[in-house]
């Protein structure tokens, strides 16, 4: 008996380069992007491992937790490295990185996050790359959370090394990821004597065996079906519309955001300003006394599909994650997702708390 996932011809090398192309596309770049078989910690820790090593000395943003894994993954390939902490309630500024570089002028590698979808705040990126490009840095980003959600331009923004994820915004799997590598990239990771080859981790691999010779034999089997997804999700957001897709999430944020301040019972936004606010996913701050695991639990008791979670780690206690991306960037999954929240406060005790009038907030502000 078939199966249509499992019984599937194999995926050609054409047809692997056709996807590679049209996400090359989705980010309007001219750069080389490869496409990685694995989540996007994949290319995220290959790329830091390729153009970073011992004479490598980085300026790390930190804004959020994997901000905090790019400094480790920096530090391990010994790089010299200079933290830019900024609390997880705001967003970094360009003055800030343009004081940092000034501060240590010998600073060659510049490594952010766009949107943390982890504390819900989003970077502005093309200003901080406008800086690193007048200091003469590689640009790393990390926009596995943004793509879709928000313009990602490496092009234009001056990117030399950027991440994207299908499990996000896109609507995908997790288990596929892509970088874009501009030229100024791929020639400091052929001068980096401790950059991965031979090895899954190998974006130099895949330039030399894959995308010099001309993208006609692949290096392994490709994750077949993961391909088939993200090929999906590109298909699926052509069709909608790029713009519309990121007015969608933009739309999800904002009424996310009206209601819960509109909802009461001490909710309130974890990230302070709107304007720092990640349209990828909206985090907000339990009322004192009350556990955000346990009103996320009581939440999903009432409906398991919402796309709510507590915070991770120690944020577990205080943050809520409402994860309007992908097919939950929609009025419904807001209003349901407030719904909840509002009784699970109802009953625990915060008052007041007004659930028509979280609705309507929501509605009014959903653009």
């Amino acid at each position: 008996m078939t199966h249509p996932l499992l019984d599937l011809a194999p995926l050609t090398a054409a047809r692997f380069a056709s996807i590679e192309d049209r996400v090359a596309r989705l980010l309007d770049t001219r750069q080389d992007v490869v496409i990685m078989q694995g989540e996007a910690l994949l290319p995220l820790e290959g790329a830091i491992r390729a153009a970073a090593g011992p004479g490598t000395t980085a300026l790390n943003v930190i804004t959020g937790p994997y901000g905090q894994t790019f400094g480790n993954w920096l530090r391990d390939c010994g790089a010299t490295v200079h933290d830019l902490a900024v609390p997880f309630r705001t967003a970094v500024t360009a003055e800030q990185i343009r004081t940092a570089l000034a501060r240590h002028p010998e600073i060659d590698f510049v490594s952010l996050v766009h949107a943390e979808a982890a504390t819900g705040n989003t970077n502005p990126v093309a200003a901080i790359g406008e800086v690193v490009r007048e200091h003469g840095a590689l640009f790393y980003l990390d926009a596995v959370a943004s793509v879709g959600a928000e313009p990602v331009l490496p092009d234009a923004w001056g990117v030399d090394l950027c991440v994207i994820g299908a499990q996000k915004a896109m609507g995908g799997p997790a288990g596929v990821s892509a970088v874009s590598v501009s030229e100024r990239a791929w020639a400091r990771m052929a001068a980096n004597p401790n950059a991965p080859r031979r090895s899954y981790l190998s974006l130099l691999d895949w330039k030399e065996r894959w995308t010099d010779a001309g993208r006609t034999a692949l290096l392994h089997a490709p994750a077949q079906l993961e391909m088939l997804a993200l090929e999906a999700c590109v298909e699926r957001i052509e069709a909608e519309g790029l713009p519309a897709v990121m007015s969608r999430h933009a739309s999800a944020a904002a009424a996310t955001r009206a209601g819960a301040l509109a909802l009461g019972g001490g909710l309130e936004p974890y990230v302070r300003e709107a304007a720092d606010a990640a349209p990828v996913a909206t985090t907000l701050r339990a009322p004192a006394g009350l556990a955000a695991s346990d009103l996320v639990a009581r939440a999903l008791e009432r409906d398991p599909g919402l796309p709510l979670a507590a915070g991770g780690g120690a944020l577990a206690e205080e943050m809520i994650r409402v994860n309007h991306y992908g097919s939950d960037a929609t009025p419904a999954a807001v209003r349901s997702s407030l719904a909840a929240l509002g009784a699970a406060l109802a009953e625990r005790g915060a008052r007041p708390v007004d659930p028509r009038a979280a609705r309507e907030a929501a509605d009014a502000a959903w653009r």
